[in-house]
């Protein structure tokens, strides 16, 4: 009798490490379910994040530098037509010119849709200085692409004020819809697919007349994104 009880004993212990073995075995299988299962959501999570990437495509850049002093006051000038490439919105936050920041206030922008059309943002940008009615008044005939200040008068479309402009190639010697130019008071926040086009003011000592012609570069950033575009400076006298 003694010798089946030891027996018995040995027994239920065998059967009892037998059924934590396939216990530890089931509980390592469920762990690497889910952990594995974990893995794959992570890595799906970043793949669809990377998938909505974000960009911006600059277009278009012009750097003017006045050679004389015979049509306006000395002034450099640039411009450029950017679009939300990417699939998140973005906000333009940072131009530069040969290294220099522009000041928010130095820029001037219309992003709206109903203006900044495939038309308009196809144009060529020009500028051939900024234009009161009163520099008008005392120049005849110097009208045509002259940025327009907003403060006498504006276009259909554009409200009157002193830090707008209009351009007359945009509306006024076009079809295409008048583009309003309003001073910018921080970064400009586009849609996916959205448009705006720019036109900065180069704060004076970065260019001078000597500098017509010459290789340059425009950078324009949206956060991380964005790189610069090497331009050739024109002359506008």
């Amino acid at each position: 009798m003694t010798h089946l009880l030891i027996m018995n004993m040995f027994l239920r212990t065998k059967n009892r490490k037998a059924i934590s073995a396939v216990l530890t075995t089931l509980i390592i299988l469920v762990a690497s379910v889910v952990l594995g299962t974990g893995v794959v959501l992570y890595g799906t999570s970043l793949f669809q994040t990377g998938a909505q990437s974000s960009g911006v495509t600059a277009q278009g850049a012009h750097v003017w530098v006045n050679a004389t002093s015979g049509i306006s006051p000395t002034y450099v000038w640039g411009a450029a037509e950017v679009r939300n490439s990417g699939e998140k919105i973005l906000s333009v936050d940072q131009i530069s010119v040969r290294g220099s920041q522009i000041p928010f206030a130095n820029w001037y922008y219309d992003s709206n849709p109903t203006r900044v059309t495939t038309a308009n943002f196809q144009s060529q940008l020009n500028f051939t200085g900024t234009a009161t009615t009163a520099y008008i008044a005392a120049h005849p005939g110097v009208t045509s692409g002259m940025m327009q200040s907003y403060a006498a008068a504006a276009p259909n479309g554009c409200a009157i004020s002193s830090t707008q402009f209009y351009i007359n190639e945009f509306g006024l010697l076009s079809t295409n819809p008048a583009m309003c130019f309003t001073q910018a008071s921080g970064p400009i926040s586009l849609k996916p697919g959205d448009r705006v086009v720019v036109y900065f003011q180069v704060p004076t000592g970065i260019f001078t007349t000597v500098d017509a012609g010459s290789q340059s570069s425009v950078a324009i950033y949206a956060g991380s994104v964005g790189a610069p575009q090497s331009i050739t400076v024109e002359s506008k006298s």
